[in-house]
C-alpha cells in the first residue's frame, strides 16, 4: 500500500472515526491487514500518537524547579523505561510547546544532539510562520543528522515556516589559533552574530557517561575524558562549553575548542529551552541550571525530583 493510501486509510480511523471493520469492507482487505497498515502509518511518520500527561502529575515539581533556581518554566513528560521512547515523549512535549508559542518572525538559534533533533523530528505545525532557524554551532560528518544543527534547521523550517542558516564551519578543532581565524571569519560571524540576536534557543544538556556523544563520536580520548572527570567536569550547555557541578566552567584542556555560541552568549537571548531525556544527566542537568543561562527546563519528572533532592544534598555540603 502506498503513503497516499496509508495515509488516506489513517485519516479515515484516526479523524473521521471509521472503525477497523469498516475500512475492512472499504479497502476490500482483512481486520488484520488493516491493524498491520495503521501499525505502518505510525512507523513511517504519518501518524503519530502523543501521551499528554494531566499537569496536576507535575505541577508541584515545575513550581519547585522554578523557585528553586529562577527558571520561568519547565516541561516535564511522563517516565518510559525505553531510551528511546522517553527521548520521544519529551520532544513531543517540546515541539508541542514551540508550536503554541513560536511567533512570527522569531529568530531561533539550535545546537546539537540527540534530544534536540528528536525535537525537529516530533513537530507538527498547523499554520506556517516566517520564522528563522539559525545554527548555533558548526558541525560534524560523525553522528549524522543528530550532530549537525544544519540538518536540524532545515527540518525544523520545514515543519514550522521560515528559513534555515547554515554555520560553516566545523562544530570542533583542536588548534587554538584556527578557532580564532574560523571565529573571525565574515561568513562564521554574521551567522553567530544572528544566533546571538535569537529570540529562543534549542540545546541539549550532555554529560560525561560513555553513552554521551562527545564519547560515541570519539571526540575526546577517554584519557581527556577520565582527566576532565577527575577535576570536577559534570557535563556541557551545547557547545561542549564544560561545566562543574556549580554551573562554573570546567577547568579542563578540553574546554574551548568550539566553534559557536557559548555560555555567555545563551545569557543574552530571552528564552534558553534546555532538553534532557536520559536518567544519566542528573549531575549535568543540576550544573546546568545553576550557569543561570536555562529559562525553560524540558526533561522527565523522575529526572527533576533527582536534581532537586541532589542540590539541597550539595547545597547542605556546600554550606558547611
Amino acid at each position: 500500500m502506498s503513503k497516499d493510501e496509508l495515509t488516506r486509510m489513517a485519516t479515515l480511523y484516526y479523524v473521521d472515526g471509521q472503525t477497523q471493520e469498516e475500512l475492512s469492507a472499504r479497502f476490500g482487505i482483512s481486520r488484520a491487514t488493516v491493524g498491520r497498515m495503521l501499525k505502518r502509518a505510525q512507523e513511517l511518520g504519518i501518524v503519530e500518537i502523543r501521551v499528554q500527561h494531566h499537569p496536576t502529575l507535575t505541577v508541584d515539581l515545575e513550581r519547585e524547579l522554578m523557585e528553586r533556581f529562577g527558571i520561568s518554566r519547565a516541561l516535564l513528560s511522563v517516565d518510559h523505561a525505553d531510551a528511546e521512547k522517553q527521548r520521544a515523549i519529551l520532544a513531543g512535549l517540546v515541539a508541542t510547546w514551540l508550536e503554541r508559542n513560536l511567533s512570527e518572525g522569531a529568530i531561533v538559534t539550535v545546537g546539537m544532539g540527540r534530544n534536540v533533533s528528536a525535537v525537529s523530528e516530533h513537530a507538527i505545525s498547523s499554520s506556517r510562520r516566517a520564522a528563522t532557524f539559525v545554527c548555533a554551532i558548526g558541525g560534524s560528518y560523525r553522528g549524522g543528522e543528530t550532530m549537525n544543527p544544519d540538518h536540524i534547521c532545515r527540518r525544523l523550517a520545514a515543519r514550522f515556516g521560515g528559513e534555515s542558516q547554515t554555520l560553516y564551519a566545523p562544530a570542533m578543532v583542536d588548534d587554538a589559533a584556527l578557532r580564532s581565524a574560523l571565529l573571525e571569519n565574515d561568513t562564521v560571524r554574521q551567522c553567530l552574530d544572528k544566533a546571538r540576536r535569537a529570540d529562543l534557543a534549542l540545546v541539549g544538556i550532555g554529560d560525561m557517561s560513555e553513552e554521551s556523544n562527545m564519547v560515541r563520536m570519539g571526540w575526546f580520548s577517554a584519557q581527556e575524558i577520565n582527566e576532565a572527570k577527575r577535576v570536577g567536569t559534570v557535563g556541557d550547555m551545547m557547545g561542549y562549553d564544560f561545566i562543574d557541578i556549580n554551573g562554573k566552567p570546567a577547568m579542563t584542556p578540553i574546554q574551548g575548542r568550539v566553534i559557536g555560541l557559548t555560555a555567555n552568549d545563551l545569557r543574552r537571548i530571552p528564552n534558553v529551552v534546555a532538553i534532557a531525556s536520559e536518567s544519566s544527566k542528573v549531575t549535568a542537568i543540576l550544573g546546568a541550571l545553576r550557569t543561570g543561562t536555562i529559562n525553560t527546563l524540558a526533561t522527565t519528572a523522575t529526572n527533576a525530583m533527582a536534581v532537586l533532592h541532589l542540590d539541597r544534598a550539595t547545597s547542605k555540603v556546600n554550606a558547611v
